[in-house]
C-alpha cells in the first residue's frame, strides 16, 4: 500500500488504516515511518491487525503501541550503525527473517538471494542523505559493484540510461543527483507508485516506459521550482527592505506546490545559509484545498482556517527536529505534527499561526546557533598543482568513492584566469580556466548559477572550490572542474 502523500500524508494515520483494512490484513508493517505513529498504530489494534513498524526517525516521549518496532535509534538497541536509512532497516528485517526461517528448516529449496537487491539499499542510502558511515559505505558500494556488472534492477539501470548515463560506469553521486530526483518527481508531483514500479519491474520494456515518464516529471518539476525560486526571492528581497530574519527563515506562498517546497528550502538555504522552512497550502482536510484551487474570495477566517505544510532545511549546528520539539512545548498546539531529522524535517501548522511562527523559529535559532555557526564555511584539501590537474588523479578520485553525506568528495581551491564563459542548458555556466602559472587551461561547469550575476564579461579572473571530474563525451574522456563555489 503505496499512499499517496497529498491524500494522506506521511505515515501510519487513522484514515490510511482504514484504506488498509479493505486488504483484511494479518499484519501492517512499516517502512520508514511508523516511529511517531501513535494514533495510527492504535487504530490498527483497535480494527485487530497487528503492527510491526520498522523506521529510522527519531523516536518522540511516547512510542506507538506496536507488536514490535525495528529502529536502532530507539533507545537500548545495540545495532552498530544508527545511520541505517528506513530502506536499510527494512534489509536487515528481511535477512534476520531470512536466516529465522533457514533455522526452521521453512524454505523448500534455496532461501532467497537479498544479495539482488543491495543496489536497491545502496540508492536509497545515499537518496536519503544519511551519513556514509562504514556499515553505509559498504553497503553502497557493494550495490554499485552490482549495477557496474550488469546485475542491478532493470528499472534502476534503465533510469541512468534516460539520462545520459552508463550504468557500468555509475558512482554514488549518481543516485542523488541522476536517479533519486525523477524518482522523487513522481511522489512530488503525482504518485509514487510509477516510481516503484519502475524499481521492482522485470520487463525491460515496462521499465524503459516507466523511466521515460519519471524523467518528464522530473523536467516538470524543475520548472515548477524555478518560477517558486524566483517568487521565493522576491519574498527574501522584501524582507531585506523591511526586518530580515537573522537566523531562521521561514517563506509561504499561497501558490507554491506541496511536493516542491523541500527542494526550494534545501536552495534557499544553500545561498543564505540559514536553517529555512518553506510552507505550501496543505491538500488535505481541516481547511486544507487542493493545489490551485482556492477560491479567491474567501473571507479571512476561512482562510486562516487552512493547513499549511512546511519542509525544513537545516544548517550544521541546529538540530531542526530538536528546534521544531522547543517550539512544541513553548507554544503547544502551534505546531500540529512535526518530525524529522537534524538536518531536515517536516511539520503542519495552520496559516493563522504563520506570522507567529516565523518569528518563534528566528528566536529559537537565535537561541540554539552562535554566531560562528552563522558563517558559512567551506573545508577543503587545498590548491592542486597543475600537475596534479589531470584525468588520471580525476579517475582515481572517482573510484575511491563511495563519497557522500558525512564522508565528503575532496574539494580544491585556486584562482584561474577567465578565458570563456558561457550559459548552457538554461542555468548551467560552462568555464574555459586557465592556470595563472602556466598556459594550460582546463573546462570546468558550475550548476545551477543565478543568471543574473554569470556570465560576468567584467571578470578576468575567478575563485573556484571544485572537484576534478571525469567529462566524457564523444567516447573521449577528459578532466572537469566541476566548480561547487564561484566568487
Amino acid at each position: 500500500l503505496v499512499p499517496n502523500r497529498f491524500d494522506f500524508g506521511y505515515g501510519l494515520s487513522p484514515p490510511l488504516v482504514d484504506v488498509a483494512k479493505t486488504f483484511q490484513p494479518d499484519l501492517i508493517l512499516t517502512v520508514d515511518n511508523g516511529i511517531a505513529a501513535i494514533d495510527g498504530v492504535a487504530a490498527a489494534r483497535a480494527a485487530g491487525i497487528d503492527v510491526v513498524v520498522t523506521d529510522h526517525h527519531l523516536p518522540g516521549e511516547t512510542l506507538p503501541d506496536a507488536l514490535a518496532i525495528v529502529n536502532p535509534n530507539q533507545q537500548g538497541c545495540d545495532f552498530s550503525s544508527k545511520a541505517a536509512c528506513g530502506c536499510a532497516v527494512a534489509f536487515y528485517l528481511m535477512l534476520a527473517l531470512r536466516a529465522k526461517l533457514e533455522k526452521l528448516k521453512w524454505f523448500r529449496g534455496a532461501a532467497p538471494n537479498l544479495a539482488s537487491l543491495i543496489d536497491l539499499v545502496a540508492l536509497a542510502t545515499v537518496a536519503d542523505v544519511v551519513p556514509l558511515d562504514r556499515n553505509n559505505r559498504i553497503l553502497v558500494e557493494q550495490g554499485l559493484r552490482r549495477i557496474r556488472a550488469g546485475h542491478g534492477q532493470v528499472g534502476l539501470q534503465a533510469l541512468l540510461r534516460v539520462a545520459g548515463k552508463d550504468p557500468s560506469k555509475v558512482v554514488s553521486s549518481d543516485f542523488g543527483f541522476i536517479v533519486g530526483p525523477r524518482l522523487n518527481a513522481a511522489g512530488r508531483l503525482d504518485d509514487m507508485s510509477a516510481g516503484i514500479e519502475c524499481l521492482i519491474t522485470d520487463d525491460p520494456n515496462t521499465a524503459s516506459m516507466l523511466a521515460g515518464q519519471l524523467d518528464g516529471l522530473n523536467r516538470d518539476r524543475r520548472q515548477i521550482e524555478q518560477v517558486m525560486q524566483e517568487e521565493a526571492r522576491a519574498l527574501l528581497d522584501n524582507a531585506e527592505q523591511q526586518a530580515f530574519p537573522d537566523h531562521g527563515i521561514s517563506l509561504f506562498h499561497q501558490d507554491w506546490h506541496q511536493g516542491v517546497i523541500g527542494i526550494l528550502a534545501s536552495r534557499i538555504k544553500e545561498k543564505y545559509h540559514r536553517p529555512v522552512i518553506a510552507f505550501a497550502p496543505s491538500s488535505l482536510g481541516d481547511g486544507g484545498t487542493e493545489q490551485g484551487n482556492q477560491q479567491g474570495n474567501d473571507d479571512q477566517a476561512s482562510a486562516d482556517n487552512i493547513t499549511i505544510k512546511g519542509s525544513a532545511r537545516s544548517i550544521p549546528g541546529l538540530h531542526i527536529r530538536d528546534a521544531l520539539d522547543r517550539i512544541d512545548r513553548t507554544h503547544p498546539g502551534m505546531i500540529e505534527k512535526f518530525g524529522g531529522h537534524a538536518m531536515a524535517a517536516g511539520l503542519s501548522i495552520k496559516q493563522r499561526d504563520y506570522e507567529k511562527f516565523s518569528t518563534v523559529f528566528d528566536q529559537i535559532c537565535q537561541q540554539l546557533l552562535t554566531p560562528e555557526q552563522l558563517d558559512a564555511v567551506i573545508e577543503t584539501d587545498g590548491e592542486l598543482k597543475d600537475q596534479e590537474i589531470t584525468l588520471d588523479v580525476a579517475q582515481q578520485l572517482r573510484w575511491a568513492s563511495p563519497w557522500g553525506q558525512e564522508f565528503p568528495e575532496p574539494l580544491f581551491e585556486g584562482k584561474f584566469r577567465l578565458i570563456q564563459q558561457k550559459i548552457v542548458g538554461q542555468r548551467h555556466l560552462k568555464l574555459m580556466l586557465q592556470s595563472l602559472t602556466s598556459t594550460t587551461c582546463y573546462d570546468a561547469i558550475c550548476f545551477n548559477v543565478d543568471v543574473n550575476v554569470w556570465p560576468n564579461f567584467d571578470r578576468e579572473t575567478v575563485y573556484c572550490v571544485y572537484q576534478l571530474d571525469v567529462n566524457e563525451f564523444r567516447g573521449q574522456a577528459n578532466v572537469q572542474l566541476l566548480i561547487r563555489h564561484l566568487d
